[in-house]
């Protein structure tokens, strides 16, 4: 964890400098969601392999983006593409990894779990109804903790997000103003506050900004020694965000029920659930210009699926299981295929 928590301070932004390229590497761009154990996923890898992983940390827009314009092997998205969006493009799309969606806090004298918010409060504040920490609704919340009368700033993201997608989805379940005057989507038409690119831009403006409170996946709150909150659950149980609460919200998702597996997690019931928990995407194409760059990129993914759990775990992100990583596995042998039908899938073995 020391060494990974150096690299992460190197510059998280810079993803392909941490990750340098060259002629076998594989290519991959989009959400900052999951690129923490991306990044400890590819050193392990190119330790043993030699192969190393080219990933742009530039959010799940660009990721869709570059993957639609065939300038990468794969693209990766927090934000599910509809099945719709998949035949149209001629894409697949698995996940690879669950983790977690925290608020993020820069308040004086508080610990991490300390505040607590439940999802209409947190709503009013990113609608700007909740102007100063000490307000009443969070102090409802939060009778034993000295709340400051100071303003909040609000900070999100600037960029298409998937990240942005799962916190503003969790809003509107919660919150029929917000789903009626913001709505769901990657980018988004914000209230107030200010923006910032990337899961590591929101971690370092709440870092550097008194008063503030943003939204983060776990491992950048972890890393940048931010302070979370606890969330008041479906259930009206006060959790934190643990491995555990993002494994009890996934516990009973129907994976296959959506085309591409795409699954959202938020606001899932259950005493135990943490209710911002999400997935990430991989995007591929059925029918590649490059097999065998594809074949790379798979036998780096099941190597992830197979090799990758207890790294996964260590950055408090939660692996797939083991019957959905099988489903996945076979998906690929179906869906990815060269110019003669052939299954690449079949040439990482």
């Amino acid at each position: 964890m020391k060494h990974w928590t150096v690299l992460a301070a190197a510059g998280l932004l810079a993803a392909a400098v941490s990750l340098p390229a060259n002629a076998a590497d594989i290519s991959g761009a989009g959400a900052t969601f999951p690129y923490p154990i991306y990044a400890k996923w590819a050193d392990a890898y190119k330790k043993e392999t030699g192969i190393g992983l080219n990933y742009q940390s530039i959010g799940s827009g660009g990721g869709i983006k570059q993957i639609k314009a065939k300038t990468v092997i794969f693209g990766a998205s927090d934000a599910p593409l509809t099945g719709k969006d998949l035949d149209e493009t001629g894409l697949v799309q698995f996940p690879m990894v669950m983790g977690g969606i925290v608020p993020v806090v820069n308040l004086e004298g508080i610990k991490p779990g300390e505040l607590v918010l439940d999802g209409p409060t947190l709503a009013k504040i990113f609608l700007g109804e909740i102007k100063t920490w000490n307000d009443p609704a969070i102090a409802k919340l939060n009778a034993k903790v000295k709340l400051p009368d100071q303003a909040i700033a609000v900070v999100h993201r600037s960029d298409g997000s998937g990240t942005t997608f799962n916190f503003a989805y969790y809003l509107a379940e919660v919150s029929a103003d917000w789903k009626s005057k913001v709505g769901v989507n990657t980018a988004l038409q914000w209230p107030v506050g200010i923006g910032a690119k990337g899961n590591e831009g929101v971690a370092n403006n709440v870092g550097n900004t008194k008063g503030s409170v943003g939204y983060v996946e776990y491992a950048y709150a972890l890393q940048n020694k931010l302070t979370h909150t606890n969330m008041i659950n479906k259930n009206g149980k006060n959790v934190g965000p643990t491995s555990e609460a993002f494994q009890a919200a996934a516990a009973n998702a129907d994976w296959k029920s959506q085309p591409g597996y795409g699954v959202i997690l938020a606001n899932q019931p259950g005493d135990q659930s943490w209710p911002m928990t999400a997935a990430t995407w991989i995007l591929m194409y059925k029918k590649p210009v490059d097999p065998a760059a594809t074949a790379s990129a798979l036998k780096f993914f099941d190597w992830a699926y197979t090799k990758g759990d207890k790294m996964a775990e260590e950055l408090h992100y939660v692996p797939m299981p083991a019957k959905v990583v099988k489903d996945v596995e076979g998906y690929w042998a179906k869906e990815v295929i060269d110019a003669n039908g052939k299954p690449i899938y079949s040439m990482t073995n």
